[in-house]
């Protein structure tokens, strides 16, 4: 042997050994598998981006029909492009802003269908050499033979292609193809040319309607080689599926010859403001060209991130679901805010922001679980998440219900933004906002008259025969008030939480005491007929996405009330357990197609649903609520494309799992009590405002809660309190069989 060999072998086992002794960041991205939820109707997206970023940079399909709501599914393996922005497990969809495509030789301008291989830029994706990780996304294009890599900061997608030996390569930015209910409305680029002519950077702009209906997005984009050419193919098309106009806007950028093996990067950054927003965002978050620094960047964004929540498992699978449910809770919301604090408001006006301003308020989803876990694990983020549901209220007159993109969508019923704002609130997040303030926003929010809420304050409720889906509607709004009424006792405005408290009652004109279900009820009084407890007709029913089974139980402001109802917590108890155990299909030939996951008629594949199991708690059955819960957690849940039992709403169903995950769940809106449940786990600990907080559990996690310690001492309450969980500390639960 050599010296020197003898040499390299010290070194490598000196490196070896530091490596041994030095502890090791966990690497909390590799247990997240991106693919959970993109078949069935998760709806989730793929692709690259950070947490709560503004971009999200991934692929977008030929289809433009439900299940491709974020632009992915894995049932199909199109490509038209790589675009920045994406909705994760909506139940409509739209966005896909600056999509770019590289492309080999000449391609028209349109979107191109499968059946006319010959139209558009688009291609098949290798799906064998498929990469999806937190932060990084890579597949090759069949079509091209082009290897494409994303990789992003907040607020700028980074692209990076291998091309083959080729003549008349180039990259297409289509400024047309919008995803689902999206259609562009104007759109244009900006040239910038070097002194030889050639193209060095694009700025543009893309203005759509769709779900969002004013959605204006500004980019700047430059190349790491000077661009041979830049032309741009406009021309309007009929849509005869659609029966509409379409406006298309391709910007064809010619690289010319390329050799293989050949990289050529782009930077895409994006605002809400203006070219020179998203051209200072670049500048801010992105100035060099160093894809694998900035991939790792992403990953270690993600890991600081993902690490806030400690599990131990020997099961692998549980492991990667639990983390992949985690990753899915931090794909919005999403900033909205050039890095100067600009943002557009909802009433299109450019503003000076002091605050971070988010949007993607999925809060009829998210009201339940994931802004409850927000407040455990993300305190830092609260107040500015106060911040902009306040300034949305200020702008357009009433907090948000599902705002996107500076628009207010009014999608989905009730106040939900009144009710997330409501339990901030009551958690000490008040992003400096005085009492009046704060009440102000919640009553006028209460107060205006559109959407239903204009019927139920001149009748005492929302009639049948005046308004669709009035159960539902009514019942949401009296959720909101439960919640209004809780905000207001905590800031000593007793007057206006009796008002409030009396308001969120009026579930109870729906009551049939004879049935024992909530029904739709007439102007006259009567109730509507026929009643079925299974049916469904969507969007034209008394309820929203649910059937009169499952309606029974939104009234997590006012258990006692429901319970009085039913005449004993007996009664209601029996009553639930006819809903796991009711007939597990929904009639009717245009149910909705929410309803889903379902355990008799528990459909836990939608929200409205996502507290009701821990009305056994709330009823002293916290056996029969583990019962059900374990049954939850391993059939709805579970480590495949279709391990979603529905939408993933923006991350709500993850986050039903991750906070149940950790024994408890907040049932109530704007009390901040958790109840107990089951925990999945032996252990995890929680990283929170005072510190971590430890959870153990001893005994069967296939049994239930027998006893539980906090910080060492008897703790006899159904519930834990927020603050004893951000306090930090410990708590253990004993389980039985």
């Amino acid at each position: 042997m050599t010296i020197n060999m003898k040499k390299i072998l010290f070194a490598a086992a000196a490196v070896l050994l530091a490596a041994c002794s030095t502890p090791q960041a966990e690497d909390y991205a590799a247990y997240v598998n991106p693919k959970i939820g993109t078949g069935g109707h998760g709806h989730v997206f793929v692709g690259a981006n950070v947490p709560f970023g503004f971009v999200q940079l991934g692929p977008t399909s030929i289809p433009q029909s439900w299940d491709w709501c974020s632009g992915y599914h894995d049932s199909d393996n199109t490509v038209i492009g790589f675009s920045h922005t994406h909705l994760s497990g909506t139940g409509i969809g739209d966005l896909f802003d600056v999509t770019v495509m590289p492309v080999i030789g000449l391609t028209t301008a349109e979107r191109g269908t499968e059946d006319r291989p010959d139209r558009g830029a688009w291609s098949y994706a290798d799906r064998s050499q498929e990469v999806a990780e937190p932060g990084y996304y890579s597949v090759p294009l069949e079509r091209y033979g082009i290897k494409a890599e994303l990789t992003a900061t907040s607020r700028v997608g980074f692209h990076r292609y291998t091309f083959p030996e080729a003549s008349n390569a180039a990259i297409i930015f289509d400024l047309e193809n919008g995803g689902c209910w999206d259609d562009v409305t104007d759109a244009g680029f900006d040239v910038v040319k070097n002194d030889g002519g050639k193209v060095i950077a694009l700025g543009g702009y893309r203005y759509s309607s769709g779900w969002a209906r004013n959605q204006k997005i500004f980019f700047w984009a430059t190349f790491s080689t000077p661009l041979e050419n830049f032309s741009v193919e406009q021309n309007t098309s009929r849509d005869s599926e659609r029966g509409r106009e379409r406006k298309a806007l391709y910007g064809r950028c010619d690289l010319g010859n390329t050799t293989a093996g050949q990289q050529i990067l782009v930077k895409v950054a994006l605002s809400p403001v203006s070219v020179e927003g998203a051209k200072a965002n670049m500048t801010a978050e992105l100035s060099g060209w160093d894809f694998e620094a900035v991939k790792a960047a992403a990953r270690t964004a993600w890991n600081s991130e993902l690490g806030k929540v400690k599990i131990e498992t020997d099961d692998d699978d549980k492991r990667t679901v639990f983390y992949t449910a985690l990753y899915h809770t931090m794909v919005a919301p999403s900033q909205y805010n050039d890095v100067d604090g600009r943002y557009r408001g909802s009433d299109d006006v450019v503003r000076e922001g002091s605050f971070q301003n988010y949007t993607t308020f999925s809060l009829w989803d998210t009201y339940r679980a994931a802004m409850p876990l927000m407040t455990l694990i993300h305190p830092e983020k609260m107040n500015d998440m106060v911040a902009t549901m306040y300034h949305i209220y200020k702008e357009q007159g009433d907090l948000p219900v599902w705002h996107l993109m500076g628009n207010e969508t009014d999608c989905m019923v009730g106040n939900p933004g009144l009710i997330a704002f409501a339990d901030a609130v009551v958690k000490g997040f008040r992003a400096g906002l005085t009492d009046d303030e704060i009440i102000e926003a919640m009553t006028a929010t209460a107060t205006t008259p559109d959407r239903g809420q204009d019927l139920r304050m001149q009748y005492g409720f929302i009639p049948a025969d005046l308004y669709h889906e009035s159960v539902a509607n009514d019942m949401e709004y009296a959720v909101a008030d439960g919640a209004l009424a809780n905000a207001a006792e905590y800031l000593g405005r007793k007057d206006i939480a009796a008002a409030y408290r009396e308001r969120s009652h009026s579930y109870r004109h729906f009551w049939d005491p004879e049935l024992q279900f909530m029904r739709g009820r007439k102007t006259d009084g009567s109730f509507t007929e026929p009643f079925d407890p299974i049916y469904s007709r969507h969007e034209t029913s008394d309820y929203t996405e649910g059937t009169g089974w499952q309606y029974i139980w939104l009234v997590p402001q006012d258990v006692d009330g429901l319970v009085g109802l039913f005449g004993s917590k007996e009664a209601m108890e029996t009553k639930l357990d006819g809903l796991f155990e009711a007939p597990d299909h929904i009639e009717g030939e245009n149910a909705s197609p929410d309803i889903s996951g379902l355990i008799g008629q528990y459909a836990h594949g939608n929200e409205p649903g996502h507290h009701t199991i821990y009305l056994y708690s709330m009823l002293g059955r916290p056996d029969k609520a583990a019962a059900r819960l374990h049954q939850v957690y391993g059939q709805m849940y579970f480590n495949d494309v279709e391990g979603l039992a529905g939408n993933e709403d923006v991350g709500q169903m993850s986050a039903w799992y991750v906070l149940s995950s950790m024994g408890f769940y907040q049932v109530e809106p704007a009390c901040p009590r958790f109840w107990f449940g089951l925990p999945l786990f032996s252990k995890e600990v929680v990283k929170v405002a005072g510190g971590e907080f430890t959870i153990k559990a001893e005994g069967p996690l296939d049994g239930h809660i027998a006893s539980v310690k906090l910080n060492g001492q008897p703790y006899d309450l159904p519930y834990i309190e927020y603050k004893d969980i951000v306090a930090g500390g410990t708590l253990e639960y004993t389980l039985v069989k």
